[in-house]
């Protein structure tokens, strides 16, 4: 890391990005597609992580992404991003996601998501980030949010990669009982 900084404020790659929600942009129920939301969060995540890092960064997790809200059309969509953690290649970029009503200027939350981004070098090879200097209480907090989210996200997949081979079909069809599911013809046991 010869040419960047060892630590960087969180405040040197804050980022805000807003979208006017267009027709075109909405599905057949009058809201805005969930994908379009999505590529909006995915870009600011970029712009976020790479003004951090000082270079190209690339998506390698999106964790949690929740639709507590629709868009609609006409509405302004304004994306918050900050780097909240940071690892040795990788940083946890926050996203903060509100839709206003401009006639009215009703600001409603929408979206929360955490994306993980890798810094990569000139050759595409994981290049190392610069640390993450905590500026406020709050950044001291999603740093915090952050090791716990990467912890619990580890103990998951863990567990589930544990239970895939104790796992038989067999034995677990009874747990079906209370689902609204059948066994085609030919399955049941």
């Amino acid at each position: 890391m010869s040419d960047v900084a060892a630590f960087r404020p969180v405040s040197r790659s804050r980022t805000t990005m807003a979208e006017m929600m267009i027709p075109a942009y909405a599905n057949f129920g009058g809201k805005i597609h969930g994908g379009i939301i999505l590529g909006l969060m995915d870009k600011v995540a970029y712009a976020c992580a790479s003004k951090h890092a000082g270079c190209y960064c690339v998506t390698v997790s999106v964790d949690g992404v929740d639709f507590k809200a629709p868009v609609e059309v006409g509405e302004l969509v304004a994306l918050r991003a900050s780097v909240n953690y940071v690892g040795r290649t990788s940083m946890v970029v926050g996203i903060h996601v509100d839709a206003e009503r401009v006639t009215t200027g009703e600001i409603r939350h929408t979206n929360t998501s955490y994306f993980t981004m890798v810094a990569k070098d000139a050759d595409g090879r994981p290049a190392e980030v610069p640390g993450l200097e905590l500026e406020t209480k709050d950044d001291v907090r999603r740093f915090l949010e952050a090791i716990t989210r990467r912890a619990l996200r580890a103990r998951y997949l863990d567990e589930l990669d544990n239970s895939r081979p104790a796992l038989t079909v067999a034995a677990e069809l009874p747990r079906l009982a209370t689902e609204r599911c059948r066994l085609a013809e030919g399955l049941a046991p």
